[in-house]
């Protein structure tokens, strides 16, 4: 059977100047319609403020409108405070050429951003937007603890939607607790929209020992599709949706859900013993959203740098980790943080990342 896949607009492919790749876009959006997919994700942060702009040119320029979905979000932080979000709603459809949205989210709803929210009646503009014809469905897509949403879809039961962080590694991570905020929704009978299936990437490039757990179980089957099946099974899911940034991994990822199945038990066994390895040797649970990016007043590569902490907590100090590290420290490196607290700031997940990237120097020191 067929499963709901939207692309997430925010890791497209890129060139040396790490600007979209247009051309390169626009073949993996057009293989992903061609295989009867339909559903984009966008918001004006990412891509350092280009993925509404490529929505814009790969997508609405060059299709009917009836033959695709957009989802875009309001990002609260994001308005100036001579600005509102009327300003910004409006420059978002602008930007992207559309007239309307599929789907409209507040975005990023947890326990620092939603007073404000309600403060500024952010859920009543997105409601009176729907009312008047610009956005088809209204929700809001959350990084918070499930005593918040419990609260939020109390309080405001008109949203049509919640999109949720959940993959088999935050499924039982009491720092995530996937698994309440997903029951959470279902009580409330909220379509589920899944962001992070393969964890920003991290589930799909697993190798070691962790590969070969999943490897010997299933030989041909991607590393990434043992993530997707498990979010995209779950009951009550309405859209997957995968930051797909090459032909490769959209052709992982379209053939999966075309051809859908859930986990059957002795999968699910599987992922069981793969998550008690892999919690052996914790990790900093990054999503690589890139938020930070935008905060850091020395541009640190911070993704990247908890990138490689991940991976020699796993793995190890091998050579391609150490590679990595020289790559990504080659401008700046982590030892240069000043603790200034502005990417904890706007962490979704709440890492502390300075404590983690003086873990990281520590680490290299040894390089």
């Amino acid at each position: 059977m067929k499963k709901e896949l939207a692309l997430g607009m925010m890791r497209l492919p890129v060139g040396a100047d790490n600007k979209i790749d247009y051309d390169k876009t626009t073949q993996i959006i057009d293989y992903f319609m061609e295989q009867g997919f339909r559903r984009f994700d966008t918001a004006e942060l990412y891509h350092d403020t280009q993925s509404e702009y490529a929505v814009n040119k790969c997508i609405v320029k060059r299709y009917d409108r009836d033959s695709f979905e957009i989802a875009d979000k309001l990002s609260s932080w994001r308005i100036a405070e001579n600005s509102s979000a009327g300003e910004f709603f409006q420059k978002q459809l602008k930007v992207t050429g559309l007239e309307y949205f599929d789907r409209y989210l507040l975005h990023s709803m947890e326990e620092k951003l939603y007073p404000g929210a309600v403060e500024k009646r952010y859920f009543e503009f997105i409601f009176e937007k729907k009312a008047q014809g610009f956005i088809r469905e209204a929700g809001f897509s959350f990084h918070g603890k499930p005593e918040l949403l419990e609260k939020i879809l109390t309080e405001y039961p008109e949203v049509d939607l919640v999109q949720l962080q959940i993959n088999y590694i935050d499924w039982d991570n009491p720092a995530v607790r996937a698994k309440e905020c997903y029951e959470i929704a279902r009580k409330h009978g909220k379509k589920i929209l899944i962001m992070e299936p393969v964890k920003g990437g991290l589930l799909a490039n697993l190798n070691g020992k962790a590969a070969e757990i999943l490897k010997e179980a299933a030989p041909d089957a991607s590393i990434a599709s043992w993530a997707i099946r498990f979010a995209a099974g779950l009951e009550g899911v309405d859209t997957l949706l995968s930051g797909m940034s090459n032909m490769e991994q959209m052709m992982d990822n379209t053939n999966i859900m075309k051809n859908f199945k859930p986990l059957d038990d002795e999968e699910l066994k599987t992922l069981g013993r793969l998550r008690a390895f892999m919690h052996q040797n914790p990790l900093v649970e990054c999503t690589n959203c890139g938020y930070c990016l935008t905060e850091c007043p020395l541009e640190l590569p911070i993704p990247s740098f908890i990138r490689v902490l991940n991976n020699s907590r796993i793995f190890g100090d091998i050579p391609q980790i150490r590679n990595s590290y020289k790559a990504y420290s080659a401008k700046h490196s982590p030892d240069e943080c000043v603790n200034c607290g502005c990417c904890a700031g706007v962490c979704p997940q709440h890492l502390d990342i300075p404590f983690h990237l003086a873990s990281l120097a520590k680490w290299a020191k040894d390089l």
